[in-house]
C-alpha cells in the first residue's frame, strides 16, 4: 500500500473564482485605492454570433449562383419622417468614435474608407472635424450628453443626427478623455481647459424621460429643416422597451449596441458587468418593433463585435437593416499591428492586447493627439485599408445570403439559422440545431 504522505502533488492550480487576473486586480485595487480604466470592450466570453449557423440551400431551398444571380446590398435609413434620408451601398456603417479620442488623421481615414464603399461614418463625442466632414460623403453627427463641440450650424451640415442615450460598454454611464489628450484643438472645440481629464455625463441634461427626448427630436428636425433623419442609440440594457420607447419619441432609426462594443476609456467593472450581449439584445429590439408595426419602417443598426461577413449576414438574418462597426474599424486602419509589437510590449501591453487606447500612446498613431505619432497614420493608405475591410465584410455576406436563397441580404431571416447551445438559441429565438426546439417555446426535439 503507497504511504498517501511520500505521493507527489500535482502542479498547484488557481481557483476558478480567484484565478490569476482576479488576485492581481485585488493586488492592484490596494496598492493604488483606485478602479481600472480602460478602453476595449467586454474580455468576457459571452454568447455571441458565432454560436449560430446557417441553413444553406439544398433541396427545400435553391441557392443563388453567385458569378451570374444579383444579390443586393442597399439600405435606406431614415424613412419614417426625414425628407432626405440616407442612402447606402452596403449595410455597414461606421460607429460613433470622437476626435479627441482618435486623431484628426484618424478621423479623415475613416470618411474615407466609409465613402469609398458608399457608406456612411459617425462623428463620436466632440464635435465634427473637417478632415472628417470633408471627406466623408454621408456624416451622422452625434449628439451626446456632454454637448461638446454641438452647435446648430454642424447639425445643419451632417446627413443624419444620432442621439445617443447609452453605449454598449457602458450604459448608464460616461467615458473618460485623459488631459495629455485635451491639446489646444480639442479643448476650444469642447469648450475644455487643456490637459485637463474630462469625465463626460451619463445623461441628456435638458430631458428625463421619453416624453422630453420626444420634444428634443422636433427640436432638432426644426432646426435642421426635416431633412435629416433623427437616430436614437442605446446600450443594451433593456432593448425592448428602449427600443419602444426610441419608437414613441419619434426616432427614424434605433441603434442597439450590445456589451461587446468597445470603448475610448471608462471603469472596467462597467465593462465587464452592465448591459446584455449583442446577440440578446437583437432579436428584443426587433420584437419592439415588430409589436408596434414599425418593423422596416423604423430602421435598426445593430453594433458591438461586429467582426466579418458571417457576423453582418446573422444580425440582418435576425431583423435588424444595417450594423455599425468601431473597433473592428480601428484594426482595419492599423492599429494592434504586429508591426508595432516592440513598441506595444514597451507599454507594457502586446499587440492584439493593446486596451490603454486612452493613455494617448497609440504606436499606430490612431488613438492619440501625439504629432509625432500621428503622423505615422497616412490617412490615404488607411482608408484604403478601411474599404478593403468593409469590401471583404459585404461580400461574405452577400455569399451567405446567396447560399441560402436570397436576392438581398435583408431577405436573410431566423428560419435560416440555428444555434450551437441552449443559450444562444434561447436568446436568438432559433432552434437548437438538429431539433425544431427553441428553448423557452411548446416545440419539441
Amino acid at each position: 500500500m503507497n504511504d498517501i504522505t511520500n505521493t507527489p502533488r500535482t502542479t498547484p492550480r488557481f481557483s476558478a473564482t480567484f484565478d490569476e487576473y482576479t488576485l492581481s486586480e485585488i493586488r492592484r485595487a490596494a496598492a493604488t485605492g483606485i478602479y481600472d480604466i480602460r478602453g476595449g470592450g467586454a474580455k468576457r466570453k459571452v454568447p455571441h454570433f458565432d454560436d449560430l449557423l446557417f441553413l444553406g440551400a439544398s433541396m427545400s431551398r435553391y441557392p443563388l449562383e453567385g458569378y451570374r444571380e444579383r444579390c443586393d446590398t442597399s439600405v435606406v435609413l431614415g424613412t419614417r419622417f426625414a425628407k432626405k434620408p440616407i442612402e447606402l451601398k452596403i449595410p455597414i456603417t461606421i460607429a460613433g468614435m470622437s476626435f479627441g479620442s482618435l486623431s484628426a488623421n484618424a478621423k479623415e481615414a475613416l470618411g474615407r474608407g466609409a465613402s469609398a464603399m458608399g457608406t456612411s461614418t459617425t462623428t463620436g463625442d466632440g464635435g465634427m472635424t473637417n478632415e472628417e466632414r470633408g471627406h466623408s460623403t454621408q456624416l451622422v453627427y452625434q449628439y451626446l450628453p456632454s454637448r461638446y463641440g454641438m452647435n446648430p450650424d454642424d447639425l445643419k451640415r451632417a446627413d443624419a443626427i444620432e442621439v445617443v442615450v447609452g453605449q454598449g460598454a457602458k450604459p448608464g454611464g460616461g467615458g473618460m478623455l485623459l488631459g495629455q489628450k485635451i491639446t489646444e484643438r480639442v479643448a476650444k472645440m469642447r469648450t475644455l481647459p487643456v490637459g485637463i481629464d474630462q469625465r463626460s455625463a451619463c445623461r441628456h441634461p435638458d430631458w428625463t424621460g421619453p416624453d422630453d427626448l420626444e420634444i428634443k427630436i422636433e427640436e432638432l428636425r426644426e432646426i435642421t429643416d426635416w431633412e435629416k433623419p433623427i437616430y436614437v442609440k442605446v446600450g443594451a440594457a433593456r432593448p425592448y422597451y428602449d427600443t419602444a420607447l426610441a419608437v414613441k419619441s419619434g426616432a427614424d432609426v434605433v441603434v442597439v449596441d450590445g456589451m461587446q462594443g468597445g470603448t475610448a476609456a471608462t471603469q472596467e467593472v462597467f465593462i465587464e458587468n452592465v448591459g446584455i450581449p449583442t446577440l440578446a439584445a437583437v432579436r428584443q429590439a426587433v420584437k419592439a418593433l415588430q409589436d408596434l408595426g414599425m418593423h422596416r419602417k423604423v430602421q435598426l443598426i445593430v453594433s458591438g463585435g461586429i467582426r466579418n461577413g458571417a457576423d453582418v449576414a446573422k444580425a440582418l438574418a435576425l431583423g435588424a437593416d444595417a450594423v455599425a462597426i468601431g473597433t473592428a474599424a480601428l484594426v482595419a486602419l492599423g492599429d494592434n499591428d504586429p508591426h508595432y509589437a516592440a513598441e506595444y510590449e514597451a507599454l507594457g501591453s502586446r499587440a492584439g492586447a493593446y486596451d490603454d487606447w486612452h493613455e494617448g500612446r497609440d504606436p499606430a498613431g490612431i488613438t492619440t493627439q501625439d504629432p509625432a505619432l500621428m503622423a505615422r497614420l497616412d490617412p490615404v493608405a488607411a482608408g484604403r485599408r478601411l474599404a478593403n475591410y468593409l469590401a471583404v465584410l459585404t461580400l461574405e455576406c452577400q455569399t451567405i445570403a446567396r447560399a441560402c436563397g436570397k436576392s438581398h441580404v435583408h431577405n436573410l431571416e431566423p428560419e435560416d439559422l440555428v444555434a450551437l447551445t441552449i443559450e444562444a438559441a434561447a436568446m436568438a429565438n432559433v432552434p437548437l440545431a438538429g431539433t425544431n426546439w427553441i428553448p423557452g417555446s411548446t416545440g419539441s426535439f
